[in-house]
C-alpha cells in the first residue's frame, strides 16, 4: 500500500462525507419543516427519513460504480 499523500485524495473523501450528510439531512429537515407547516406530524418527517436513506443507498451504488471503473 504505497500510495502518495495527495491532497486530492483527502478532498475526495471529505466531499463524499459532505454528500452523505446532505443526502440524509436535507430531506429530514424538509420533512420536519413541512410537518410544522401542514401540522401533520410525524408523517412527513418519516417520509423525509425514508427519502434520506434511499439517497444514501443511491450514493453508495454510484460510488461503487465509480470505484470499479478505476
Amino acid at each position: 500500500m504505497d500510495t502518495p499523500k495527495n491532497p486530492g485524495n483527502y478532498m475526495q473523501y471529505l466531499s463524499l462525507g459532505g454528500e452523505i450528510a446532505a443526502a440524509l439531512a436535507v430531506p429530514i429537515f424538509l420533512g420536519y419543516w413541512l410537518d410544522s407547516f401542514f401540522e401533520s406530524s410525524p408523517w412527513l418527517l418519516l417520509v423525509g427519513c425514508l427519502v434520506g436513506v434511499i439517497n444514501i443507498f443511491i450514493l453508495i451504488f454510484k460510488l461503487n460504480d465509480r470505484l470499479n471503473k478505476q
